[in-house]
């Protein structure tokens, strides 16, 4: 018996060493997008117990806390003395850092644009994410609104192009619920620099009735980051709701998405976005919804709903208007810790 029990206890070891053996090969931990804390650095936080993050120092050291690897986090205006400040600290607590920028509009823009880059770049951020647009369904009424955006967007990206080059940065334009699949892959082979890529949002692009894997699998060849986010979806009378869930109780295959994007690109680094918030309403069965695009698409809109009734959350989506301010910082919190565990356990985010 012992003899036969002690064969049971090698095998459950060994099959814990080789799990454990395949999270550390990951060699890289998750890092958090600024916006996971957009409650606690909002400037209307009056909270004690969850104060505002004064600088990104104090952002690293409280990420670091419970083994974030990194993060992204806005650049804009950062002069090379703080930045340098960023890189010791950075490189101090072994994390990574991303930075997230605006786009200059004109030429008369460029030497802010390169000023930001540089210390960017002093600050240990060779890549960097970007985005042109909001929510597509409800920035425009029209479709000239929309083309207007792609025109202006075309212009920057072509004046910034050499910078990045010189710089030798990569940034990466987001499916911020404006691009869908044709049109950004319709971008990136235009622009077809080295240097231009795609920060893919795993969430984003239901809003435009787009399978999240789909999204990710035509996006992966030019993804130069993420942003990591789980989605649960509700019906509602004008079409669904879109939020927001800790990794593991939503509709997206998280395996799925490292296994692809890793493929494509073994350096990308895995940033949690983790908004805490009330759902959002994607308003798909009305006119306004449509008004943007070229021509109604039936079938995109069927496939669509027939994925949300496929996924729809038994659970109620979670809410937060009304609660107490600190009770909202503090489910912040705790979503932003369970999804780096969930990274952690069951995506091999170790290292």
């Amino acid at each position: 018996m012992l003899k036969t029990a002690g064969c049971g206890l090698a095998a459950i070891t060994a099959g814990q060493s080789l799990y454990a053996a395949s999270n550390a090969a990951r060699g890289k931990r998750m890092g958090v997008v600024i916006f996971s804390y957009h409650l606690r650095n909002s400037s209307r936080n009056t909270s004690q117990r969850y104060p505002r993050f004064r600088d990104t120092i104090e952002l690293l050291e409280h990420c670091n806390e419970y083994g974030a690897g990194g993060v992204q986090v806005g650049v804009n205006d950062w002069e090379n003395v703080f930045a340098r400040k960023v890189r010791d600290r950075r490189e101090q607590l072994g994390m990574f850092l991303e930075g997230q920028i605006r786009l200059p509009k004109s030429r008369g823009d460029l030497a802010k644009f390169e000023s930001t880059l540089k210390a960017a770049k002093e600050a240990g951020a060779s890549v960097l994410r970007t985005a042109v647009g909001g929510r597509r369904y409800e920035q425009f009424d029209e479709i000239d609104g929309w083309k207007a955006m792609k025109s202006q967007a075309w212009k920057s990206f072509r004046l910034v192009e050499p910078l990045l080059a010189k710089h030798r940065v990569k940034i990466g334009i987001e499916n911020h619920k404006d691009w869908r699949i044709p049109d950004l892959l319709e971008f990136m082979k235009g622009l077809s620099s080295e240097w231009i890529g795609i920060c893919i949002d795993t969430g984003n692009s239901i809003a435009l009735l787009e399978h999240p894997m789909e999204t990710v699998e035509a996006f992966a060849q030019y993804a130069v980051t993420t942003h990591i986010k789980d989605m649960g979806v509700k019906e509602y009378e004008d079409g669904f709701l879109l939020s927001e869930v800790p990794l593991g109780d939503g509709m997206v295959d998280m395996k799925r998405v490292f296994e692809i994007c890793e493929k494509a690109n073994p350096n990308i680094q895995f940033c949690l976005e983790m908004a805490t918030r009330d759902p959002l309403k994607v308003p798909c069965l009305t006119d306004k919804y449509w008004a943007t695009f070229e021509k109604m698409e039936s079938l995109q809109l069927a496939r669509a709903l027939s994925m949300i009734r496929k996924n729809e959350s038994k659970q109620e989506l979670p809410y937060i208007t009304g609660r107490p301010q600190d009770e909202r910082l503090r489910l912040e919190e705790k979503n932003i810790r369970q999804c780096m565990d969930f990274a952690e356990e069951r995506l091999g985010l170790t290292g």
